[in-house]
């Protein structure tokens, strides 16, 4: 039977009522955590006069990026969590796997620019504000957002243009591409490696940049003779440098691991990890590892509180 279901069922992470609740209130905590954390960062980064610098533009757009990333995940999968309807529409579905594929390769490249803007900062600083000037970070963080945003229709369409007739259950607690693959009664070797390498190219490309940016940085910071310089030129890109080990140890984990220890529980962790944790802990790290980030939320805090206390004694 060639035909394509009108709806999909998403399996979730359990089937067990019993540990649902649990599943519920964790994910709820870190979804929460996730959207005051990168609002927070966004709010900050556009108030502080002295965060109006290439570094924290880029930061603000990885907010936003984490923001509608974990957006376009959690909701759903709360409500499936505990409702006995866990099914979603053929367009929603679609919309799904097409949102969280150009949030994804957005942030790849948006990550591997602020490694970038970090090599410019420390070793060409005299040329710094003209490479890195607004209007070409503008150009720059334009041109990422649409090129993802238009290579994730090229997805999309590789996608679902498949015959889905084997089922309509998909393994995952979300719309991905190799859990739907594995649903078409279609042969789609020729799909998987047309995104396989789609796919290598963009993310080979952002790991190179990042790679040869952070490699340039160590020969230069090696080069300073005083060690308050070192670590004053190193402790920069510290929060950088925490954000790419957790988005690039998920990728490897994912698709560097051994054939033969692929499984759908392991791909789903490690789909959580990239889905609902990192854009949890990016603004936590750069809020922690960041001293003009922690001293404007500081500012901006006590000027709330001062404000909240006026309003009372009024």
């Amino acid at each position: 039977m060639n035909q394509t279901f009108a709806r999909f069922v998403l399996i979730g992470l359990s089937t067990d009522p019993y540990v649902q609740p649990l599943i519920f209130i964790i994910f709820l905590l870190i979804y929460t955590v996730t959207i005051l954390g990168n609002v927070l960062i966004i709010i900050v980064v556009r108030i502080g006069i002295h965060l109006q610098t290439p570094m924290y533009f880029f930061l603000s757009n990885l907010s936003f990026i984490d923001l509608f990333f974990s957006t376009s995940v959690v909701p759903k999968l709360l409500i499936n969590t505990l409702s006995e309807d866990k099914s979603i529409s053929f367009l929603g579905c679609v919309a799904q796997m097409y949102f969280t594929l150009a949030l994804g390769g957005t942030e790849c490249l948006i990550l591997a620019i602020m490694g970038y803007d970090r090599y410019v900062a420390i070793c060409n600083p005299l040329h710094y504000n003209t490479i890195m000037s607004l209007r070409i970070c503008v150009i720059i963080s334009t041109g990422i957002w649409v090129f993802n945003f238009s290579n994730s229709m090229f997805y999309a369409v590789i996608t679902f243009q498949l015959p889905y007739c084997k089922s309509n259950d998909v393994n995952h607690y979300f719309c991905e591409m190799p859990p739907l693959f594995h649903l078409s009664c279609k042969d789609t070797l020729m799909e998987k490696i047309a995104v396989y390498i789609s796919g290598s190219i963009v993310g080979l490309c952002a790991f190179v940049l990042t790679l040869l940016s952070y490699a340039q940085i160590i020969f230069t910071i090696l080069k300073i003779r005083s060690t308050t310089g070192q670590k004053k030129a190193f402790s920069t890109c510290t929060s950088h440098i925490c954000v790419i080990s957790l988005y690039y140890g998920s990728i490897v984990f994912m698709y560097l691991r051994p054939r033969g220890s692929y499984s759908v529980e392991k791909d789903r962790a490690v789909a959580i990890f990239y889905t609902v944790i990192t854009p949890m802990f990016n603004p936590i790290i750069y809020s922690i590892r960041n001293n003009e980030v922690k001293g404007t939320m500081k500012k901006l805090l006590k000027k709330e509180l001062q404000t909240s206390v006026i309003k009372i004694r009024i």
